[in-house]
């Protein structure tokens, strides 16, 4: 069962906030441990490869995604595209997407994603853009503003999240709430 990524013990901004880096990432490994086994088996099952277009969380969800023994038989790779130009030039982001939207949009997460199901050749992709923080935030696109979407080839799909806490709290919301809105997806028939 996915967990409610806002409320999570270890996800909220106080919580994450006092913990270190790698202790939080400790800590998301073993709690997402289960979820992405199943999601694993899932993708398996349905002859599915999953990618990962990655911005604000810079690869932390496919690092988490590979914790999992076997994941090399339904996970093929990820992109971090941290940069307009890296959204552009290595996911196939229409510069006129980065322009008319900006890069924490939907329309550039679904652009992200369907870029990275093209590149990897794959059946399920989540993509991720935000801003993390401290820094970088707008009176239209706060700090904590994260956009996670989730693409196969016939689709696609996206959600706006509002995550409080310092920035690791911010990426590590990030990451289980893609990880636990394409378990949602994905479903169990």
């Amino acid at each position: 069962m996915a967990k409610n990524m806002n409320d999570g013990p270890g996800y909220s901004g106080s919580a994450a906030s006092s913990a270190s880096f790698d202790a939080l990432h400790v800590h998301l490994r073993a709690d997402l441990a289960d979820d992405i086994a199943t999601l694993g088996a899932r993708l398996l099952a349905r002859g599915r490869m999953l990618v990962t277009a990655e911005s604000c969380t810079a690869g932390l969800v496919a690092y988490l995604l590979t914790t999992v023994p076997g994941a090399s038989d339904w996970f093929a790779g990820g992109v971090v595209a941290y940069s307009l130009e890296a959204k552009e030039r290595l996911l196939g982001v229409p510069r006129g997407i980065l322009d008319a939207h900006g890069a924490v949009s939907r329309e550039t997460v679904r652009a992200m994603g369907k870029g990275a199901l093209d590149r990897f050749g794959a059946q399920a992709a989540v993509s991720v853009s935000g801003v993390a923080g401290p820094t970088g935030g707008t009176a239209a696109t706060p700090v904590g503003t994260v956009v996670v979407g989730w693409a196969w080839p016939d689709g696609a799909d996206e959600q706006i999240f509002s995550f409080a806490g310092d920035r690791a709290a911010v990426t590590a919301q990030a990451a289980c709430a893609a990880i636990g809105g394409l378990l949602a997806r994905i479903g169990e028939g």
